[in-house]
């Protein structure tokens, strides 16, 4: 069994109603391509809200029966990430950090510990990207994803647990 490499003070949590301050400002902070919009703050504060409003109603929709988590570190809110468990795969919905929290490893860290939930069930960990977020790919390629299918604007890519070995004889 693959041993974790979980950073000192790293948690996560199911979301609670508690949360949803922190989930508009994570979301504000993810989204600086809508601060780019020209107009008055009041109308761009609108626009983040309502695509905020809009991808919360998406994934319930689409995915009813995922599991809204929080990301924290030394139980300060740092991120969130949305799972499926599917029957037969589990869906990386979304996972998003505030600026401050990312590259620290944190990501890594979350995703390596769905990817060992869904080896111990033998199910594939399954995910979508943006396909000009380069990144975001190479990042996801490093974990061991792999891109399945292409349906621009979007790649869909999955990690596969490892194959176990069956001994024969006893």
């Amino acid at each position: 069994m693959q041993k974790l490499n979980i950073p000192d003070g790293l948690h996560i949590r199911p979301s609670t109603a508690a949360d949803k301050p922190f989930l508009e400002k994570l979301h504000h902070a993810t989204r600086q391509d809508l601060q780019w919009i020209d107009g008055e703050k009041d109308l761009i504060e609108s626009i983040v809200e309502l695509q905020f409003q809009a991808q919360t109603g998406g994934y319930g929709e689409q995915f009813p029966n995922a599991m809204y988590f929080i990301i924290e570190k030394q139980r300060e809110r740092i991120g969130k990430a949305t799972i499926d468990f599917g029957h037969n795969e589990v869906r990386l919905v979304d996972i998003a950090f505030l600026p401050e929290a990312r590259g620290h490893g944190f990501g890594k860290a979350i995703i390596q510990s769905f990817q060992t939930a869904a080896a111990q069930s033998g199910l594939p960990v399954s995910l979508t990207v943006m396909q000009q977020n380069l990144n975001a790919k190479q990042f996801y390629i490093s974990l061991g994803f792999q891109v399945e299918s292409v349906t621009a604007p979007y790649e869909l890519m999955v990690w596969y647990p490892p194959a176990v070995k069956i001994i024969a004889g006893g």
